[in-house]
């Protein structure tokens, strides 16, 4: 055998052998298990969050982020980093009563994450009193298992540009 097909077989023989081997059990990068998530209950994580805003209270809008969670929220800057600057933006948004629908979403999910991705629109309180109007957006939500729940890790969401 030549030289050539021996260090072909040896190569080939160490990249199989060192490669990761499949596991039952995957783990994250950082060493957790990897929890599992389907696409229906992704989508359920939007239906939670939405109807935390029909509360209207801030606190339970907040218990769908995580602790060092970052909103890029629709009307307003940011970044908002963790827990009071989020709450600090839905004690505003809240006072405009809003309804999120899902207009067209998709979903990814790995290891200990998920994201929901896609275009949603908000009925909010109008100008005028008694009135209501929409605002198309775009969204992503990534979430992370934490403490046993699937968290908001992530949130942007910006206006959908006019045509």
């Amino acid at each position: 055998m030549s030289k050539f097909w021996v260090t072909l077989v040896v190569v080939t023989l160490t990249v199989v052998f060192a490669a990761p081997q499949s596991v039952t059990a995957r783990t994250s990068p950082r060493g957790q298990a990897c929890r599992t998530i389907t696409n229906d209950q992704v989508g359920a994580l939007f239906d939670r969050w939405n109807k935390s805003l029909a509360t209207k209270s801030p606190d339970a809008v907040v218990a769908n982020y995580a602790a060092d969670a970052t909103l890029l929220p629709t009307v307003q800057n940011g970044p908002l980093v963790g827990p009071e600057a989020i709450r600090g933006y839905f004690v505003y948004f809240l006072k405009q009563a809003p309804e999120g629908q899902i207009d067209q979403r998709i979903i990814h999910i790995g290891c200990n994450i998920a994201y929901d991705i896609g275009l949603y629109t908000f009925t909010i309180d109008g100008d005028q009193p008694g009135t209501r109007k929409q605002v198309k957006a775009r969204y992503t939500f990534i979430y992370a298992p934490e403490h046993g729940k699937w968290l908001i890790v992530h949130h942007h969401s910006s206006a959908t540009p006019q045509p």
